[in-house]
């Protein structure tokens, strides 16, 4: 994908989405908790069409015991190039038996507090945009 000054955004296409996901292991992700919008940066792992993520007790396990619908996003960018990468879809709470299943792929929770039950996102979709920057040389705005 060829992206100029003249045309400075581009379409990511859902595998391009998905390559970012699986590189990535940290995002932030938003959830409807009854009237309420919660925003939590969590560490996740993209494991064959789903995004994994441990969590205590708490309002993001009442949100999967809820089946929220939730955004996950990633992003990244230099001095010249940035992208972003969405995934909308639904919180679970995998049983006991599908979490000691996937526990090896999970990573490490990069806050050590207790964190035993396993969530998935399940997402209905990806979308992602890649952008040209133009930012001063100086740094300066």
């Amino acid at each position: 994908m060829s992206m100029t000054q003249d045309e400075p955004v581009a379409e990511l296409s859902a595998e391009e989405c998905w390559e970012l996901l699986e590189l990535g292991e940290f995002g932030r992700l938003a959830y409807r908790l009854v009237d309420e919008v919660h925003l939590v940066p969590i560490n996740y792992v993209a494991d064959r069409g789903v995004l994994l993520f441990r969590t205590a007790s708490g309002n993001k396990l009442l949100a999967a015991a809820l089946h929220s619908d939730v955004a996950f996003e990633i992003d990244w960018h230099d001095e010249r190039v940035a992208w972003s990468v969405v995934a909308r879809g639904r919180l679970r709470r995998l049983p006991e038996d599908e979490a000691s299943r996937v526990e090896p792929r999970l990573v490490e929770p990069w806050v050590s507090a207790p964190r035993y039950d396993v969530v998935e996102i399940i997402p209905e979709s990806v979308s992602g945009r890649r952008f040209v920057l133009r930012r001063p040389a100086d740094g300066t705005s």
